[in-house]
């Protein structure tokens, strides 16, 4: 799947509570989508360290701002905004 296609939100899965994860599996799976996501949006990846970018998912994560969605087809999970 593109970024193009996961920022316009067409994310088709099954939604993995996040709750569900183990917290180590968890904070591995968010380090790996804010590096790849901080890097592809072409933000300044100092502004932030690793840590503070994990926080911040795991944050709009338990605000219901955002949801983890598991892919079928692609065997991966990614973190989408929650609408």
């Amino acid at each position: 799947m593109s970024t193009t296609e996961q920022t316009d939100h067409h994310e088709e899965g099954v939604e993995i509570p996040y709750e569900l994860i183990n917290p180590d599996t968890l904070r591995n799976l968010i380090g790996e989508f804010v590096t790849r996501e901080w890097e592809e949006s072409g933000e300044a990846s100092y502004t932030y360290t690793l840590d503070q970018k994990i926080e911040q998912v795991l944050r709009q994560l338990r605000e219901g701002k955002a949801r983890i969605v598991f892919d079928a087809t692609s065997e991966s999970c990614n973190i989408v905004p929650y609408r």
